[in-house]
């Protein structure tokens, strides 16, 4: 049996249906649909998708079978128009376009009025009765059949175009008569001949295979290829081409062409939204050549537009118009964005598709359509994207306020915030203490960055990725924050930096948007976010369909209240090194360092557990009943040490400590990878007297809550287990504090000891593991650099060229690499569950904010995720619809 290249459509009937919009493109599956539905869509043929797969696949040649096929759907077109295409009595004209399977709008390209020629254009005059008509769909065609298919710049048509209106003194295209029509297409016909050496086509097929291999070609254009790859869009789906016989808006004041949504696509109301022209084709709504009108009278009152809406100047199209887009709306079960033209008083509909639509839209809109029983409550959290909540929880720039780019780098954070440059932690938190806002500017930053960084509005780094230190942490403070904007030279010590030509000094005012990655001059103007009705309604639904559990990784009280106001049910990661950063505590863990025995390191520590103790107790007592993971010491110890002079000249100071034991001291701790080296529980085993300091005060803690008649769950984590011997050194230490404690205090408590599993090792290990670990959190930030090998600090210098080329899909640390690190999770899930059936799964690396990764986690049968707090509410809707995916 014979490929089939060439689908037909006409009102009443179609070859297609709208599930073959992978074979006929969305447009070509709409308007078969539209066709079934017996609605005004004007007769035409798709040609396939896979024609333009074999075309690419084939040396940009035709499938055998394809020109045959189209000439027969051309026959049947002429029969069904009784039109004749290259006819010059009664000319066939038609529109050419693409129709890619996902909508690309303005990506590919458009030919109109096809099949006009010096001959056929005076058949259209005649036949119409109106050669100025005729002329100004002609000029059309050449300008645009010349750019798209031949490759002329518009521009110069533009020009000529001007030249004359000047020489006439109009403003307007439609004050041309039919003899300006004739000159300006003579000089457009001129330009051809001179920029290409040869004259502007004339025959109608040659036409018509030229825009054919135009449109398969435009799939391959920059801005098509820039789409696709910021929405994802594979390259090997192609684009299938639609032909349709022309019907025209140009045909005077009882014709028009307009573009129209079923509802707002920018603010969700259910209010029919968009523009029409009359007189006009439908580039011209679109090309901003004349000022478009309202649609309906309200809106036109609502703009103070004196112009008449549709509503008014076509009345009975109008009321024809709103009852086919109802009816497609509730057809799709989805709000259309639609396309039409009117001829002389007639309605054609040219293409309906799912619109596009903002955040705060899409929630409103699934809402109010479940309420409407137009679709479910699992329909209408299917409905929108999780990510786009990042949008929604984050303070916005204000869309129509003017922006003057500085750099760009990578959107770590969301969210935008403008205030004062500075370039340490300490100015960033002098200035915020004065009620300053600062944005902190580092070439990167380090843990003891994180009291500056909890100061500043935002951050931003030269250096880094999407999971460096600083991304990381403020995507936990919910902090906007724009990473590895390599294009900055920052100079610290003389307190600027500069870009692209310019330079700003410290105390110079910025705005950057996190969500985008960009980096702007000035301040500028925000919008706060809105938590509606609609919100709480889709977190409300999406918490009855979910599974997976959703908990929050958080180690301040702020940090803590934030992500149980946004759902959060519990802390997944509460990373215990982040607490020691504070200027009272850092002098007291660098005194445990720079200590020369036990004895000394015990002093030290003495200092700090009364402070520990109170932070678990504050959040113990905000997430009382709920469970709260606490991970010991996991960084090496060198990270709390002075690195440059002046720091150790400060600290030696501060310590009574000589700078030459300083010195000493940081040297002997610097390690060529301390990735790899003396961190995590091999600190807790060499030096115990750390972890036991931090159990103290946790089971202090703990039990002085259950005094005061609350319920603290502590969770103990233990970082970087490797071993069986290590995991039960580590238990064993636990409960004998645990009892030591408990048993002083005379309450009873309830917690869980179990490890982080970030390394190979340790997943194919679990079982083992699993004897005495009660719970596995895996660390999927570490697990993913010590799989790969490669550090998220610096990966940005290759990944980005390693994506573009195909060799990683995404970027392992924004999305889990399923198939390598996804495969080590799920080994040690099973065998996990295999020695402790019971035994608590769950991630806490960024990638538990990630949708495509909790759905790998609902996948495996993990309990829980736990991610940033700003993320809570994407994971819940990520995980609800995980859970209805594969149901």
């Amino acid at each position: 049996m014979s490929h089939h290249w060439v689908y037909a459509f006409k009102a009443g009937t179609a070859d297609g249906n709208a599930g073959m919009k992978n074979l006929l493109g969305g447009k070509g599956a709409n308007l078969a649909e539209m066709s079934s539905l017996g609605l005004p869509v004007p007769p035409g043929f798709t040609i396939t998708t896979e024609a333009c797969v074999h075309y690419y696949k084939n040396s940009q040649t035709f499938p055998e079978g394809l020109e045959a096929e189209v000439a027969g759907a051309l026959k049947r077109l002429e029969a069904t128009t009784g039109k004749g295409f290259g006819s010059v009595d009664n000319p066939l004209l038609v529109s050419v376009r693409s129709g890619a399977r996902a909508s690309m709008p303005g990506m590919m390209d458009t030919v109109l009025n096809l099949g006009l020629n010096d001959e056929t254009i005076d058949g259209l005059a005649k036949l119409t009765g109106d050669r100025r008509f005729a002329l100004d769909c002609y000029r059309r065609f050449i300008t645009m059949y010349s750019n798209v298919v031949l490759g002329v710049s518009h521009h110069g048509f533009e020009d000529i175009l001007d030249d004359h209106k000047d020489r006439l003194g109009i403003t307007i295209d439609t004050d041309l008569t039919a003899d300006d029509w004739t000159r300006v297409i003579a000089d457009y016909k001129a330009k051809v001949k001179a920029d290409l050496g040869h004259d502007f086509p004339q025959d109608p097929q040659d036409q018509l295979w030229g825009a054919v291999k135009a449109v398969f070609g435009s799939w391959m254009n920059d801005r098509a290829k820039f789409y696709r790859k910021m929405h994802d869009i594979p390259e090997d789906w192609g684009t299938a081409v639609n032909i349709q016989s022309m019907v025209f808006g140009n045909m005077g004041d009882t014709s028009a062409t307009g573009v129209a949504f079923t509802r707002n696509p920018s603010n969700g109301d259910a209010n029919l939204y968009g523009e029409f022209l009359l007189n006009a084709q439908g580039e011209d709504v679109v090309a901003g050549i004349r000022t478009p009108q309202a649609l309906t009278k309200r809106a036109r009152e609502e703009m103070g537009d004196r112009q008449p809406s549709m509503q008014e100047a076509l009345p009975e199209v109008f009321a024809q118009f709103e009852t086919t887009v109802e009816t497609l709306e509730k057809h799709y079960r989805d709000v259309q964005d639609v396309e039409f033209t009117v001829e002389q008083g007639k309605l054609f509909m040219l293409q309906t598709r799912n619109a596009k639509r903002t955040s705060k839209a899409a929630l409103k809109i699934a809402v109010d359509m479940a309420r409407e029983g137009l679709i479910t409550p699992q329909e209408a959290l299917m409905r929108i994207e999780p990510s786009s909540f990042d949008q929604l929880l984050h303070p916005m720039l204000d869309p129509k306020a003017e922006r003057t780019i500085i750099a760009k780098g990578l959107p770590a954070s969301p969210g935008a915030a403008s205030g004062k440059i500075v370039f340490t932690a300490d100015d960033a938190v002098r200035l915020a203490a004065a009620g300053e806002e600062v944005i902190l500017v580092r070439d990167e930053t380090s843990p003891e960055d994180i009291h500056g960084m909890h100061a500043a509005k935002a951050i931003v780094t030269a250096r880094g990725g999407m999971t460096s230190h600083a991304a990381v942490v403020a995507r936990g403070m919910g902090r906007p924050c724009v990473s590895g904007a390599g294009e900055l030279q920052i100079y610290t010590e003389r307190g600027e930096f500069s870009a692209r030509g310019q330079t700003f000094k410290y105390g110079d005012i910025v705005t950057l948007d996190g969500s985008i990655g960009e980096i702007y001059k000035g301040s500028i103007r925000m919008i706060e976010p809105e938590f509606s009705d609609d919100f709480h309604q889709i977190m409300k639904w999406a918490d009855e369909f979910r599974t997976l559990k959703v908990l929050a990784n958080a180690e301040t009280p702020a940090d803590a209240n934030t992500a149980k106001g946004f759902g959060a049910e519990g802390i997944g990661l509460c990373r215990t090194e982040h607490m020691f950063f504070d200027d009272e505590r850092i002098t007291a863990v660098r005194e445990m360092i720079l200590a020369d025995d036990e004895a000394g390191r015990r002093k030290a520590l003495a200092k700090i557990q009364p402070m520990q103790k109170a932070d678990f107790v504050e959040l113990l007592s905000i997430m009382d009943g709920l469970p709260v993971t606490i991970r010991l010491l996991d960084p090496p110890l060198h990270e709390f040490l002075p690195h440059t002079p002046e720091d150790i000249k400060h600290v030696a100071e501060v310590t009574e400590v000589s700078e030459e034991k300083l010195y000493k001291r940081t040297k002997e701790l610097s390690e060529t990878n301390p990735m790899l080296g003396w961190r995590g529980c091999r600190l807790g085993i060499t030096f115990p007297e750390i972890y036991e300091s931090q159990l103290r005060a946790l089971f202090e803690a703990a039990c002085d809550l259950v005094k005061q008649g609350k319920s603290p769950k502590p969770d103990i984590m233990h970082p970087l287990v490797a071993t069986k011997e290590e995991m039960a050194k580590l238990t064993a230490m636990t409960h004998a504090i645990a009892r030591e404690v408990i048993t002083a205090s005379g309450v009873a408590l309830e917690y869980k000891v179990g490890t982080m599993i970030e390394l190979p090792r340790a997943a194919l290990q679990a079982d083992r593991l699993a004897e005495t670990a009660e719970f596995f959190s895996f660390g999927t930030n570490d697990l993913t650099q010590t799989t790969f090998g490669i550090s998220r600090d610096d990966s940005g210098r290759f990944l980005n060229p390693y994506i573009e080329a195909g060799i990683f899909e995404k970027d392992p640390f924004v999305s889990l690499d399923q198939d390598g690190v996804g495969a080590l999770i799920k080994i040690a899930a099973e065998k996990g569950k295999a020695t402790r059936a019971d035994i608590k799964l769950g991630i806490c690396g960024e990638h538990g904010g990630d949708p495509a990764s909790i759905e790998f986690c609902h996948k495996v049968g993990l309990n829980y995720v736990s991610c940033s707090p700003y993320r809570v509410p994407v994971a819940r809707l990520a995980a609800a619809q995980a859970a209805i995916k594969n149901a």
